[in-house]
């Protein structure tokens, strides 16, 4: 098997008392998506967190393709090119489209590079936005008139600007509507037939077994399950959320078999 672009080993965080996260060992594959999964409180924010150098672990390594990282903040998370997307976005409504997507990594020019080099990031973000396919109509747009579907592709967009290969959504589709939901899940698809590597937190099932090429299953802090999408269902995941452990499919016929 290839060497995991992201790998942790019996990472944790304790928060005096609370274990937010417990143990967890997993790999994730280059150039796949990779659902998080689990209830309010099962620890997914937490282990996202530690990945993306916000929190620092109480035990434990992360591994970037196939080496030991030390990962101290945000920034070395970002050098690595772990790039994760919350969902408050952290986009400025009355800036425009490139202005955003540049945020704090603007381009410059100039004597002693003291001026905004604005007609190489207004090119830069047409660029951008045209591998993602976006729908966003210009680039000078302010992000206050965008769609949710739309914000949602600036922030993704501002991850490729500052080349993250990590890509990790936060609930993406949370409070959109029908079209600008499948507007993001297209763009996870188009993220990943680009080679990029996504991982997914979300609670719906259904967005799950659409775009997901592997799911891993948090329960009270610690990864109690992965799986490839082919072998698994809904009904399957929801009991391992809930903390059961279903009969999986083969285990399932047999019984039926013998029965018969």
């Amino acid at each position: 098997m290839d060497i995991p672009i992201l790998e942790t080993r019996a990472l944790s965080k304790s928060f005096g008392a609370v274990d937010a996260v417990r143990g967890v060992n997993w790999q994730v594959q280059s150039g796949t998506v990779c659902a998080l999964i689990g209830d309010n409180g099962a620890g997914k924010s937490s282990l996202i967190k530690l990945i993306s150098g916000v929190y620092q672990p109480s035990a434990g390594e992360i591994w970037v393709r196939g080496e030991k990282a030390q990962i101290n903040s945000p920034q070395d998370a970002l050098k690595l090119g772990i790039a994760p997307v919350y969902q408050d976005l952290a986009l400025v409504e009355s800036r425009n489209v490139v202005m955003n997507l540049f945020l704090g990594n603007e381009l410059t020019h100039g004597p002693l590079n003291i001026f905004l080099d604005h007609r190489r990031m207004a090119l830069e973000a047409q660029r951008v936005l045209l591998e993602m396919r976006s729908r966003i109509p210009s680039v000078f747009e302010p992000v206050r008139k965008l769609s949710g579907g739309q914000r949602q592709a600036v922030a993704i967009g501002r991850t490729l600007i500052r080349q993250g290969e990590i890509i990790i959504l936060d609930e993406p589709t949370a409070a959109l509507g029908v079209e600008q939901t499948g507007e993001v899940l297209a763009l996870v698809q188009r993220l990943r037939e680009a080679g990029k590597t996504v991982i997914l937190i979300t609670h719906n099932m259904s967005h799950v077994m659409q775009v997901a090429d592997q799911v891993a299953v948090m329960y009270r802090g610690e990864l109690v399950h992965t799986t490839r999408k082919e072998d698994t269902d809904e009904h399957q995941l929801v009991a391992r959320i809930m903390g059961w452990k279903p009969e999986n499919k083969e285990s399932k016929e047999n019984k039926e078999t013998e029965a018969a």
